[in-house]
């Protein structure tokens, strides 16, 4: 059962992950105009990235100071994650499991 849970566990913070590379990386093409983003499904997927990634991001970028145009908080939060995921978690399963 423990491993199931640490299983699913790892899954889904590789799936955020990949979100939020995504995600960062569709607004870089869209900030530089590659990706036009009057179409709609262009638009309606954006918006669903945002969706998902902005509650994760809200409470770094309270903290964080202002920085122009540059926003740091998808990268604090694959820090975070891959801290979770390659370090804590697995730490967390061999306790659990001795």
């Amino acid at each position: 059962m423990g491993q199931a849970l640490f299983g699913i566990a790892q899954l889904l913070l590789t799936v955020m992950m990949y979100i939020i590379i995504i995600q960062a990386i569709l607004s870089w093409l869209v900030a530089f105009n590659v990706i036009n983003t009057y179409n709609d499904f262009v638009r309606s997927f954006l918006g669903a990235l945002d969706r998902i990634t902005e509650p994760l991001y809200r409470p770094f970028r309270k903290i964080l100071p202002d920085f122009g145009g540059l926003d740091f908080s998808p990268l604090i939060v694959l820090l975070l994650i891959i801290i979770v995921k390659d370090y804590l978690l697995p730490g967390a399963y061999l306790s659990l499991a001795q």
